[in-house]
């Protein structure tokens, strides 16, 4: 890894997390000497493991001493771009880029020690989105590993770029899922296919509150592509096709869900099927809806996402209907616990913002008692307000600060409870709940006022339920 003409050679790691931890073991495993610093306290997980292979770190601040020392920054995606300390380091002409930029610049260096040459050097999938990124990621993960693609997962679910890069062999296909946040922080970063699900409202607090801004770090995905390069895309999006330059120098894949883009698109959905168009003739065929895992039209789009990608990477039609209809969602997305005396407790942790919370309501044929709350993102409340007085029996607010909550739904809903623990949550739900309806954990906020992140708040609900299971059965 290379500065203009100077080598790298001290990394500071501004974080110890996922991605920081990992950024530190690829460093080493590259020949730099990295320096992780992390402002608050460290998960025992990973300070053992630094300490394990002797990479020094510093925890509850950040020195003067480490800020002085590195060379390049690679920086966690919780640290805002806007930080006067980032700014400071920045204007000294320290390059500060993210996990994702680091992990892909140091990728040729491994690549020519793995004796690799251009023409079977790994593959980049990366999948960004306002929602639907870990199900997509997870499922073209399944697609390509079924059809018997040497294929690794990483990026914004499981473990970071620069750990499966350290510890793992080459995989021929990276399948990355990619944060706004983390896309913030890339320079020369570019995917040979980019997937961009959608754009809806989410992370606003970090963008001003500008929705404009939070477009433009999204579509920072296509930034780099070339000719060699495949851009797939929701066409219907009201963002999207409008950011796409009308001259881009590379190929564009639209997936439609509408009439009106049924014409220009790579593949379309109707009320029946998916199909896909943009290859040879030899290659055009339909999927029935019905041999589609997922269910729910915003799965459909997904489907069709990775399928394209699947598609562009060579996958036989048969291999790609098998891992279409095999497929099992991930944790905390629309995830079935259990039936409780006639009540179905649904974890859907992992809507952490308002488009999400929409899916997952839209899609219930049952009474619910929905969940909401956490750390605010900008949410405007109104936007599912239509389909929260068509479902919902009662709503559940878990969160440290329910203002906005109450101020949207207190004169829509008779019966608002509220929670500061998941305990006390699932006893309220279950006092709640009759017979034939939903208890839905779909939050539309962060988890951070009560939770360490989303996988606990989801983990801590699938617990409740369990013992609430065990006490109603005696």
């Amino acid at each position: 890894m290379t500065k203009g003409d100077s080598k790298i050679d001290r990394v500071l790691i501004l974080g110890g997390g996922e991605s920081g931890v990992g950024a530190a073991l690829l460093a080493k495993r590259c020949g730099m000497s990295p320096l992780v610093s992390d402002n608050g306290t460290l998960q025992t997980k990973f300070r053992e493991e630094l300490e394990v292979h002797k990479l020094p770190f510093e925890e509850g601040k950040h020195t003067e001493k480490a800020l002085q020392w590195g060379q390049v920054v690679v920086k966690s995606p919780g640290i805002p771009e806007d930080l006067p300390m980032i700014v400071e380091l920045r204007k000294k002409g320290i390059s500060v880029i993210s996990e994702i930029e680091f992990a892909y610049q140091c990728l040729p260096k491994l690549q020519k020690e793995a004796k690799r040459s251009d023409s079977n050097r790994s593959l980049i999938v990366g999948i960004t989105g306002s929602n639907g990124k870990t199900t997509s990621v997870t499922w073209l993960h399944f697609i390509l590993s079924k059809a018997g693609y040497n294929v690794g997962l990483c990026g914004n679910v499981g473990r970071s770029f620069a750990r499966l890069l350290a510890e793992e062999p080459l995989f021929d296909i990276y399948v990355i899922e990619l944060s706004s946040f983390q896309l913030d922080g890339i320079v020369n970063f570019r995917p040979d296919i980019g997937i961009l699900l959608n754009i809806t409202p989410d992370h606003l607090d970090r963008y001003h509150h500008h929705l404009e801004e939070y477009a433009a770090s999204k579509m920072r995905i296509a930034e780099n592509m070339d000719a060699n390069s495949s851009f797939i895309f929701w066409a219907d999006d009201p963002i999207i096709p409008n950011r796409i330059p009308e001259n881009a120098p590379f190929y564009v894949a639209p997936f439609s869900t509408s009439s009106a883009t049924y014409d220009y698109s790579s593949a379309y959905c109707d009320s029946n099927a998916l199909h896909f168009l943009a290859f040879d003739d030899e290659r055009h065929f339909s999927i029935a809806r019905s041999q589609v895992a997922l269910p729910g039209i915003h799965n459909m789009r997904n489907a069709m996402a990775v399928s394209l990608a699947a598609i562009e990477l060579g996958i036989t039609e048969e291999d790609l209907r098998y891992g279409l209809k095999h497929f099992t969602n991930v944790s905390h997305r629309m995830e079935f616990v259990a039936d409780i005396e006639g009540v179905h407790y649904i974890n859907d942790s992992k809507a952490t913002n308002i488009d999400s919370a929409h899916y997952a309501l839209d899609s219930q044929t049952r009474p619910v008692v929905l969940i909401l709350g956490g750390t605010d993102k900008g949410n405007d409340y109104n936007e599912i307000a239509p389909l929260v007085k068509q479902h919902c029996r009662a709503l559940i607010f878990l969160g440290v600060d329910n203002r906005k909550l109450h101020a949207t739904f207190d004169s829509m809903i008779p019966v608002i409870e509220e929670a500061r623990s998941m305990k006390e949550c699932v006893t309220k739900a279950s006092q709640l709940a009759q017979e034939g309806d939903v208890v839905l954990l779909s939050p539309c906020c962060a988890s951070f006022d009560l939770f360490s992140n989303y996988e606990d708040r989801g983990d801590q609900f699938k617990e409740e339920v369990a013992k609430l299971s065990q006490r109603k059965r005696g």
